[in-house]
C-alpha cells in the first residue's frame, strides 16, 4: 500500500517537471523567434544596400565621372556619348519636397493638435477614420487625381501652359503625407502626461497657450518624428510623382515649372535599360544616392532627438 501511495505522489511531481520543461522550451522558442524578428530587419536593410551597391559599384567607382555626375544637367543616357548629369533631378526632387513640406507640416500638425485638444470624441473618430482613409489610398490613384484634377485646375488658376509641375507634386505628396504627420503627431501629443495640462490651466493659461508654450515643447520629439517621416515619405514616392511634375530635366525657377525627380527616373527609365550596361548601373547609383539620404535623414533625426533629451535631463 506504501508503494502504491508514494507512486501516486510521484506522478503530480513528474506531471510538474515535465510541464515546467516544456514552459522553458515554449519561453525559449518564443525569445528565439522575438531576437530573429528583431536581427531581420537590421539583415533585410544591410542585404537591400548590398543588392544595389553590388549592381551600382563598377560605375560608382571608376565607370563615372563623379563630379559632372552631380554638377550637371545634362542627363542623356541614350545618346552616341551618354551622358549622366543629376543636378536637375536632385533640384527637382528638392523642390518637390521642400514645397510639399511646407505644406504638410503646418497641416498635419494643426490636425494633429484639433484631433488631440480640441474636438469631441465623436468627431475624433470621424476624422481618424477619414485620415486612415488618405492613408490607403494607392499612390498610383493619387497620381490619376494629379493628372485628372489638379492638372486642369492648376492651367485654370495660374495660366501655366501645362499644370504638371511643382506644384502640382508638391499638393499630392502633402496630401499623402498628412496621414504620416498626423498620426505620429497625435501620438506623441497624447503621450504628454495630463499633469502638464492640469498645471498649466491653474496658472491661467488659455488652451492655445497650453499647446505652443506646454505641448509643443512636451512632445517635440514625438513631432520631429512625425516630420521626418513625412519627408521621407516624399523623398521615396515615386508612381504619384512620375504623372504629376511633368518629367522635365531641369532646375526650376519657379513652383509652374515641370521638374523630374531621381525616383520617377528609375522607374521609368529602369525598364527600358540593358541589364548589365552604363546606363542600367548608373541607375543603381542613383537608388544607392536615395539610400544615403534616407540615411541622413535618420540619422539627423536621431541625433537632435538626442541632444533634446539631454537638455531635458539636463
Amino acid at each position: 500500500m506504501a508503494t502504491i501511495t508514494g507512486n501516486l505522489n510521484e506522478r503530480p511531481a513528474r506531471a510538474r517537471r515535465g510541464y515546467s520543461s516544456l514552459h522553458r522550451l515554449g519561453e525559449l522558442a518564443i525569445e528565439s523567434l522575438i531576437r530573429l524578428c528583431g536581427w531581420s530587419a537590421i539583415l533585410f536593410v544591410f542585404g537591400i544596400f548590398f543588392f544595389v551597391f553590388r549592381e551600382g559599384a563598377p560605375m560608382l567607382f571608376g565607370g563615372l565621372d563623379l563630379v559632372k555626375f552631380f554638377t550637371s544637367t545634362d542627363w542623356n543616357p541614350v545618346s552616341k556619348t551618354p551622358s549622366y548629369g543629376i543636378l536637375g533631378l536632385l533640384a527637382g526632387t528638392a523642390s518637390v519636397t521642400v514645397l510639399s513640406m511646407a505644406l504638410a507640416v503646418p497641416l498635419g500638425l494643426g490636425a494633429a493638435v484639433f484631433v488631440s485638444e480640441f474636438c469631441s470624441p465623436k468627431i475624433k473618430e470621424a476624422l481618424k477614420i477619414a485620415i486612415e482613409m488618405l492613408a490607403a489610398i494607392p499612390s498610383i490613384v493619387w497620381g490619376f487625381i494629379a493628372y485628372m484634377m489638379l492638372n486642369p485646375l492648376i492651367i485654370w488658376v495660374t495660366g501655366a501652359p501645362v499644370g504638371l509641375n511643382v506644384l502640382n507634386a508638391s499638393i499630392i505628396l502633402a496630401l499623402m503625407s498628412v496621414p504620416v504627420i498626423v498620426s505620429v503627431g497625435e501620438d506623441a501629443l497624447k503621450a504628454v502626461p495630463d499633469s502638464y495640462r492640469e498645471a498649466a490651466l491653474a496658472l491661467g493659461a488659455s488652451r492655445w497657450e497650453i499647446v505652443y508654450r506646454v505641448l509643443f515643447p512636451a512632445a517635440k520629439n514625438g513631432l520631429l518624428a512625425a516630420v521626418l517621416l513625412g519627408i521621407g515619405r516624399a523623398i521615396g514616392e515615386t508612381m504619384a510623382v512620375l504623372m504629376a511634375t511633368g518629367n522635365a530635366n531641369q532646375i526650376p525657377t519657379s513652383p509652374l515649372d515641370r521638374v523630374q525627380t531621381l525616383t520617377a527616373t528609375i522607374a521609368a527609365e529602369l525598364g527600358e535599360a540593358v541589364q548589365g550596361d552604363d546606363h542600367y548601373r548608373v541607375l543603381f547609383v542613383i537608388g544607392i544616392l536615395l539610400f544615403v539620404i534616407a540615411f541622413v535623414v535618420n540619422l539627423s533625426a536621431d541625433l537632435i532627438v538626442r541632444g533634446i533629451r539631454g537638455k531635458q535631463n539636463a
